[in-house]
């Protein structure tokens, strides 16, 4: 069964960018479809990026700023974040999921991990 630990959570200036990393050990993330969600305060889990076998898949929301990465060697996946704004503040969390397509719905996710603190200062 995979486990899944994000890091490099922070608080950043709008306009900085973060690098989030996801570890993975019990699995391969090559195996899975890996995703990106976050979640803010009051609010619902939201689908920010996803990765299968081909180029990534993002929200309206974040084209443009963010990437999502996979490092099979290290066994992690990537969310890079560029020109951050303070709606990106929100807990992100790591995600994987059984399966041939990327989704957005969270709920068809199989693992998660604990999620780490975004904050993007005014």
């Amino acid at each position: 069964q995979v486990q899944l630990v994000e890091s490099g959570g922070g608080l950043v200036q709008a306009g900085g960018s973060l690098r989030l990393p996801c570890a993975a050990s019990g699995g391969t993330v090559s195996s899975y479809i890996m995703g990106w969600f976050r979640q803010a305060p009051g609010k619902e889990r939201e689908f920010v990026a996803g990765i299968g076998w081909s180029a990534g898949s993002y929200a309206d929301s974040v084209k443009g700023r963010f990437t999502i990465s996979r490092d099979n060697a290290k066994n992690t996946v990537y969310l890079q974040m560029n020109s951050l704004k303070p709606e990106d503040t929100a807990v992100y969390y790591c995600a994987a999921r059984s399966g041939v397509q990327i989704t957005a719905r969270s709920t068809w996710y199989d693992y998660w991990g604990q999620g780490t603190q975004v904050t993007v200062s005014s």
